[in-house]
């Protein structure tokens, strides 16, 4: 990949490029770590801009998958190591490794359980996700980062969506995600036109939730991470559940959602701790159960 200023759109990676990767470069990983309450996931393959791998996206499958029967955590914190985020997936190496011609349904098998199970996974578990971006969010990346409740780009963030560009269509939630949060003009502009998108554009456009300056983003990632760690976990992700699930309701199957949820929440000892710290005047402390 070469200079993140390349007009011309060469500075991106394997999916982006169609750089052949050869089998002997290194996989990448993702390091998962505990970090008290939060969740630690680290794209660590900053020699190709955190593109994610057959590896990289299994890890990130199964720490997911994890943290949602986990009740230690309360939040989950995706970055990517070095400059960038990520810049997608590796699609030319994980696909046609070797020249080899996928077989015919490969991808119709395969990335339901892969990509779009990490898509669906941010989406999905009950704890709040924040993503930290820096550099290039391409394709996969880019989706990763507006699935996420809480994006934090820093001001040097490019968000691009280049399917159309390389010749095949959008995938990994780009198609459902971008017309909810930035309506289907810019949509249009992002999918069908290639359009690259900066860390203020994209706050603008409601498409993440703040952009900041380079040296700032970790001290904003860390407070917002603090404060929903904070949080009544529970209800926290009751929240995340409905706002997802009644995208497609009307007010009334919406409001019957919150009224079980309600029922649910209120069950808590958070709730219990929320009341008392109201009538003592105080700030609650809430533990997440």
């Amino acid at each position: 990949m070469g200079n993140r200023n390349d007009a011309e759109g060469r500075s991106t990676v394997s999916q982006e490029s169609g750089e052949v990767v050869g089998e002997g470069q290194a996989a990448g990983s993702v390091t998962v770590s505990h970090d008290g309450a939060i969740l630690r996931l680290v794209l660590d393959r900053p020699d190709r801009r955190n593109s994610l791998s057959h590896t990289m996206i299994n890890t990130l499958v199964q720490a997911l998958s994890d943290a949602a029967t986990d009740d230690a955590l309360r939040a989950v914190h995706i970055r990517g190591a070095g400059d960038d985020f990520c810049a997608g997936a590796d699609w030319v190496a994980t696909n046609a490794s070797g020249g080899t011609r996928p077989r015919t349904g490969d991808l119709v098998r395969r990335i339901p359980l892969t990509s779009h199970r990490v898509i669906e996974l941010v989406g999905a578990i009950a704890l709040p996700v924040v993503c930290t971006v820096r550099g290039w969010a391409v394709g996969l990346g880019c989706n990763l980062a507006l699935a996420a409740d809480f994006t934090v780009a820093a001001d040097d963030a490019v968000f691009w969506e280049p399917f159309l560009d390389r010749g095949f269509s959008p995938d990994s939630g780009a198609t459902w995600l971008l017309p909810r949060l930035v309506g289907v003009a810019r949509a249009r502009r992002m999918l069908l036109l290639g359009e690259r998108v900066s860390a203020a554009d994209a706050a603008d456009w409601g498409m993440i939730h703040q952009a900041t300056a380079a040296q700032d983003a970790d001290e904003v990632t860390e407070a917002l991470l603090a404060r929903l760690a904070a949080g009544p976990t529970v209800a926290l992700g009751l929240a995340k559940s409905a706002m997802r699930a009644n995208q497609h309701a009307t007010l009334e199957q919406a409001m019957t959602q919150e009224l079980y949820n309600l029922e649910l929440s209120c069950r808590t000892a958070d709730f219990k701790e929320g009341l008392a710290a109201f009538r003592e005047r105080r700030a609650p402390d809430f533990t997440g159960r």
